[in-house]
């Protein structure tokens, strides 16, 4: 019996390319609406996207077929739909950690007083998967759930760094070779247990530490502040109180009954 023909297997291999660039253009529209702009115009999504408007269109429709967006004939905005609820509800199940923090970032920010951010590796970079605000602030910073930070200049990524393997940071070793000193860094942080971030535009610190299980990373908790409200001093009592806490989270993930789904959940994702 003969095999398919070259023609054939070329048809399918360029319907196979086409799904998965249709599935990345819907994930990146997904991604264009953030806490700051809930809604966007078709005009918008266009622009941002990098195609017609009749093809953004078109994934506009699909999407909202399946709830993932919804449409305001009104204001002529879209805004994300109520499956994202749902899926957003099976992201936190499938992330034990996240639960487990809740409590223990609640308690950091009763006591030092400032925004409070839990993230996990998702293989090129920490994503931000928890965030606790501190109300009784004048002058808040925060984060947004789901926010991708910078692997190498994020206090939180350079905490990762530090503590994943060479294989778990493979995309980022031509950085570490334009950045000698940055080894050097990441040792202090091993030894200390925090690093600490502040950008120089912002006037925003972060102070950032491990938690583990089974003696490998799985997550970082960080709290954010200004630089006026948050030392750079790693032994400030700031710096403790998170260590502190962070510390407290590992002991807990590690007397948590870790399912194989759970784990696949939060460990696999810095493997």
């Amino acid at each position: 019996m003969s095999g398919p023909s070259n023609g054939a297997v070329a048809k399918n291999g360029d319907e196979a390319a086409a799904t998965i660039q249709s599935v990345e253009r819907a994930a990146r529209i997904l991604g264009f609406f953030t806490v700051s702009r809930p809604r966007l115009t078709l005009t918008e999504i266009t622009a941002r996207l990098g195609v017609s408007k009749a093809t953004a269109h078109r994934y506009a429709v699909a999407l909202r077929r399946v709830n993932l967006l919804r449409y305001d004939k009104g204001a002529a905005e879209y805004t994300l739909g109520p499956q994202v609820l749902t899926l957003a509800s099976a992201a936190r199940a499938g992330l034990p950690i996240i639960t487990l923090a809740g409590p223990l970032m609640e308690q950091l920010v009763r006591e030092v007083n400032e925004t409070v951010v839990l993230s996990v590796w998702d293989g090129e970079s920490p994503v931000v998967v928890r965030v606790d605000d501190s109300t009784e602030r004048v002058v808040r910073v925060s984060v947004r759930a789901g926010a991708r930070l910078s692997g190498l200049d994020s206090a939180q990524g350079r905490v990762f760094c530090a503590f994943l393997s060479k294989d778990q940071t493979a995309d980022l070793a031509e950085e570490f070779e334009k950045r000698p000193l940055l080894m050097a860094e990441l040792e202090s942080i091993r030894e200390s247990g925090v690093a600490i971030n502040t950008p120089e535009i912002h006037g925003v610190r972060t102070i950032a530490a491990p938690v583990f299980s089974d003696g490998r990373i799985i997550a970082v908790m960080a709290l954010l502040g200004t630089t006026a409200t948050v030392s750079d001093d790693i032994s400030s009592s700031a710096a403790k109180a998170l260590k502190r806490i962070a510390g407290l989270l590992t002991e807990q993930f590690g007397a948590h009954e870790v399912s194989a789904t759970e784990a696949s959940g939060a460990i696999a994702l810095v493997s």
